[in-house]
């Protein structure tokens, strides 16, 4: 009786192609072994994720928009995955200190960042320390949040649309003062690029955080600024300042009587700040996956949409492809408007 020869079971592994060419040398074999236990050790931990608790690094001081997006998704990916979600705060270094503790960390699915556009993209040329390249050392799960920005003035400057602040501006060159939180901040950055937009020039003051930017604003020692809607609707509300234009697509719900820059005649300044979770490079793509679609679920449910409202935000979830083409767009956006500029923390 002949006995079949069992078929020869094929594997598809993706070994680094230095494995490959091994295989026919000494000790090849061994090689192409351990590549193949690498990958299937990755799979295996892929498929029982998580099996501890998750921590979200958030790169500034707990408060801040960025913190409270992470600590409103946080109980919904509990829920979704069974394991605690620890919002951990590692603010320092225009945000690098928590990017750079990210990107050297094991990527297990096990570390997440929760970026916003200052500490993923502006910070390393600020700063001009490359901590981390956000193509090269992040994988992109998910946008959280997009927050536009008004631009608002105090009372007492004869401006009542956008269109009147601009003519002042070109009318004197460099005589209107435009408060900033600080240099390359998103708020400072918009103020730029409507400068470049709108061929108008003023003089920017910087301050040590917006608290003091917003003071000085209410007290008539700068002319305007951009500001989060958020942090600027009482003031507007209770006519302390007044809204000029807004950087949505769309006119927000809270100021529904302030156009859109586009409304108001400046074209291609839409503009937000982001908020999104990223994982270490080489996280396995089911747990990226995973979290990708667990976050899309959990930005789309009612309750969770009116907070981020409150905070003068959209929930809105992206696939990871399309987030990444998202930061890439907005990195080629303003990475050249930081260079023409000179913008440094220096």
């Amino acid at each position: 009786m002949k006995i079949k020869k069992a078929p020869t079971l094929r594997l598809r592994l993706a070994a680094p192609a230095g494995a490959l060419f091994a295989l026919g040398r000494p000790g090849g074999k061994k090689i192409l072994a351990a590549a193949a236990a690498l990958l299937c050790a990755a799979t295996v931990q892929a498929q029982g994720w998580p099996s501890q608790p998750v921590r979200i690094v958030v790169p500034y001081p707990p408060g801040g928009n960025v913190d409270v997006a992470a600590r409103i998704i946080a109980p919904g990916l509990e829920k979704a995955f069974g394991q605690p979600f620890v919002v951990e705060n590692k603010p320092g270094a225009g945000g690098m200190i928590a990017g750079e503790f990210v990107a050297r960390s094991k990527p297990d699915g096990n570390v997440l960042f929760m970026a916003a556009n200052g500490p993923l993209l502006f910070s390393p040329l600020i700063f001009k320390r490359q901590a981390y390249e956000w193509n090269k050392d992040f994988e992109p799960i998910s946008s959280v949040s997009l927050t536009p920005m008004v631009l608002q003035v105090n009372p007492k400057l004869p401006a009542k649309t956008l269109q009147d602040l601009i003519a002042l501006a070109k009318k004197s060159p460099g005589d209107l003062n435009m408060a900033s939180p600080g240099a390359g901040t998103s708020n400072h950055l918009m103020s730029e690029l409507l400068q470049e937009l709108a061929g108008a020039r003023w003089t920017t003051i910087h301050y040590k955080g917006n608290a003091p930017a917003t003071t000085d604003l209410l007290g008539g020692q700068v002319d305007f600024n951009f500001d989060q809607v958020s942090v600027a609707l009482p003031f507007i509300q209770q006519g302390k300042l007044r809204a000029l234009a807004v950087t949505s697509e769309k006119r927000v719900p809270s100021l529904p009587d302030v156009p859109t820059f586009q409304e108001a005649g400046v074209k291609d300044m839409v503009a937000y700040t982001f908020t999104g979770l990223l994982a270490p490079k080489g996280t396995p793509q089911d747990v990226i996956d995973r979290l990708s679609a667990a976050l899309q679920g959990i930005l789309s449910q009612p309750g969770v949409i009116k907070k981020f409202e409150t905070l003068g935000a959209e929930a809105r979830g992206m696939a990871p492809a399309a987030f990444t083409q998202y930061i890439s767009r907005e990195d080629q956006r303003w990475t050249p408007i930081i260079k023409k500029a000179g913008i440094t923390a220096q």
